[in-house]
């Protein structure tokens, strides 16, 4: 992470001051909730994407640095409405905006970040831009009612949950991926190998989230450890542990899943550790690094293509 910072140290400044400028709003209400969750910290892999990308393709213009302020801008206004519907109270070791500013402000000022993500990818004058930005907001509102209809359902096969992740999550890395594609007027193959890295790195970093809620260091992450139990949720280590466990075993998760019941987390955990589910999903995770790194294979040795490979490998190893 900290070569590839370097390496868009120049790009990101650039991508910063755009988030600044068209985060401005006359409702002074607006500006404060905008600036607190875009400032809030955060890896900003989503527009790094749309960047490396646009590079890797020889794209030379500025739209770049519009259309990943529009990535970040969209996947603030998911969280600003996921805190919201998780009633989650710590993102990032802060307050979460609805905690500190109201339910009704963070959904009001999520949909005034999706509006002006749309303002600005209209600037762009490119179809393509905003036939993908469409899709992709799309199918993550979706992703979110999957999401939604999934939580305290025990019975949540492998297949099901990895679709929520795929809408949910991997839809706007395969976004960010495939605008820089666009941008740098590459091949309809070569945007299509593109895509699918975004695909499977987000996927590979979503598989790792489920992970460290059940075994990061909670200064690190900057949430509490179970946050996903008590909400019910039915992340892979849960789905295998229940599939590989004792009877019993399967009965005391799908009890927590069902409850949301947090005070088992501790029961709960033993159980992932003994039946290897955090194991499983690192290695669903690797998988879907290597797959990412596959996708691109093709592409044209650079420093661009490096750091794409270099970035699978994180998202699949990291620890916060």
């Amino acid at each position: 992470m900290d070569n590839l910072k370097q390496l868009l140290a120049a790009d990101m400044a650039a991508v910063d001051a755009v988030i600044r400028a068209r985060l401005h709003s006359e409702v002074v209400l607006v500006n404060q909730v905008g600036e607190y969750i875009v400032n809030s910290g955060g890896k900003r892999l989503r527009p790094m994407l749309v960047l490396l990308s646009a590079q890797a393709f020889g794209y030379n213009g500025t739209y770049q640095h519009n259309l990943a302020a529009v990535v970040e801008f969209i996947h603030t206004a998911t969280l600003l409405h996921d805190d919201v519907v998780d009633e989650s109270e710590l993102r990032r070791g802060r307050e979460t905006a609805n905690a500190l500013f109201g339910n009704a402000a963070s959904v009001l000022v999520g949909d005034f970040l999706y509006s002006r993500a749309f303002q600005m990818m209209v600037e762009v004058g490119e179809m393509r831009v905003m036939q993908t930005l469409a899709d992709a907001t799309n199918v993550i509102a979706e992703g979110e009612v999957l999401q939604l209809l999934n939580c305290n359902d025990a019975d949540v096969d492998i297949p099901n949950y990895m679709r929520v992740i795929h809408y949910k999550t991997a839809k706007l890395f395969e976004a960010a991926m495939r605008l820089g594609a666009i941008l740098g007027k590459a091949s309809a193959a070569d945007e299509e190998a593109a895509a699918k890295y975004g695909m499977h790195l987000g996927t590979a970093f979503q598989l790792i989230d489920d992970v460290l809620d059940y075994s990061a260091d909670e200064a690190q992450t900057g949430k509490h450890l179970g946050d996903d139990l008590a909400e019910g949720k039915p992340t892979l280590p849960l789905i295998f542990a229940m599939q590989n466990g004792t009877p019993e075993q399967a009965a005391i998760v799908r009890g927590a899943i069902e409850q949301g019941d947090v005070s088992k987390f501790a029961d709960v955990l033993e159980i992932i550790h003994a039946t290897g589910a955090l194991e499983f999903t690192r290695r669903q995770a690797l998988g879907e690094a290597e797959a990412a790194c596959a996708a691109i294979s093709a592409l044209g040795d650079s420093q661009c293509k490096q750091s794409l490979l270099e970035l699978a490998h994180f998202a699949a190893t990291r620890q916060f």
